[in-house]
């Protein structure tokens, strides 16, 4: 990696950052000025911001922390102690003059970063009939479509299970018996529970059939989508905030192919726009659920989750969320997206 792509300028947007931290992966950037440094910016520092109401246009300098960590080329061979002491996972080396020689990160220096384990049972809604990703569901339910080597479902779960889960749900209808088949087939080291839908109940309604046998916090997720985020953050947040939902957002970049015209009452135009880009930020299909919303949910009633977090903020309850880059989402949902997810584990598998 080029240490460029860590570097920013207190002028650049917070847009702009974020595209940033979603190609280097690496959650941090260093905010310079005159080629010295002067912040920090990480994605909790973004993340802050936003839940804050802050704007994607705002510059970095807004959200920056300016009494960043670092030590001088001097004292480089103390650097190892001193990100465990400060529990920080990248640590910028300076000459005399401020500037950045180079960055050190935990992987590097291979220091013992333990990330808080996350033991809360996790529901995937695994019972829709993948009718966007025809014809491959003409054969397969959605859940078994592979990525790489290994079915979208099993990916969801190794993935919690690598955050310290061992407890799954899958609520199953369409083609259930293969589902079933499958996971009873493998090898595995979690605790898996099949709930059957009789009929379709929608990503809301299927949850009332767990009335009864989730009494914790819990983490509910599409059966179609991967989630690159530290989950232990965003439950600390959901508990934080006292939220009954928090739903999991990523920033969404779209660009608008076609030049926008806006015309005013009487037919004059006002402005031109070529080709504008729109950034927002979208439900990914991943939520942090407290037990009690299952006694919101009539049983045998079909309902999508939206429509559930819709209710409960009609009712004044705590709903919020959490919010990732565009690349710490992944959905297959279509086959577009469906084809970009391949290739994403493609391009890892050939890294290998």
């Amino acid at each position: 990696m080029d240490i460029k792509d860590l570097l920013i300028e207190e002028n650049n947007t917070i847009l702009f950052a974020m595209e940033k931290l979603d190609k280097n992966a690496k959650k941090i950037l260093f905010v310079q000025k005159g080629n010295q440094l002067v912040a920090s910016l990480t994605d909790g520092d973004i993340r802050r911001w936003i839940l804050a109401q802050g704007s994607l246009k705002a510059f970095v300098k807004e959200a920056a922390n300016y009494k960043p960590k670092y030590l001088f080329a001097a004292e480089k061979s103390k650097a190892k102690k001193y990100m465990v002491q400060q529990k920080i996972e990248a640590l910028p080396i300076l000459d005399d003059n401020m500037h950045i020689l180079n960055v050190l990160f935990w992987n590097d220096e291979e220091i013992s970063h333990c990330q808080e384990p996350l033991d809360l049972p996790v529901v995937i809604m695994a019972g829709g009939l993948g009718t966007r990703l025809y014809p491959y569901t003409k054969i397969l339910p959605k859940p078994l479509i592979p990525i790489g080597d290994i079915p979208i479902a099993e990916r969801i779960i190794q993935q919690f299970c690598k955050q310290g889960c061992n407890n799954f749900y899958l609520i199953v209808n369409h083609k259930r018996n293969m589902i079933k088949a499958y996971f009873n087939e493998i090898q595995k080291e979690y605790n898996l529970c099949f709930i059957d839908e009789d009929i379709p109940l929608g990503t809301g309604g299927g949850l009332s059939l767990l009335k009864g046998q989730i009494h914790s916090s819990f983490i509910l997720s599409n059966c179609d989508i991967l989630i690159d985020a530290d989950m232990s953050k965003i439950y600390k947040l959901h508990k934080e905030k006292q939220n009954l939902v928090t739903m999991v957002c990523s920033l969404k970049n779209f660009s608008i192919p076609y030049g926008v015209v806006n015309i005013g009452k009487e037919g004059q135009i006002i402005s031109l726009q070529e080709k504008p880009s729109l950034s927002f930020f979208t439900n990914t299909g991943c939520y942090f659920v407290e037990p009690e919303v299952l006694d919101h949910i009539e049983a045998g009633t079909e309902l999508g989750f939206p429509d559930i977090i819709e209710q409960l903020m009609r009712e004044g309850k705590n709903v919020g969320v959490y919010p990732i880059g565009e690349k710490a989402w992944l959905d297959m949902g279509q086959l577009s997206e469906l084809d970009k997810m391949q290739k994403t584990f493609d391009m890892d598998a050939e890294g290998e």
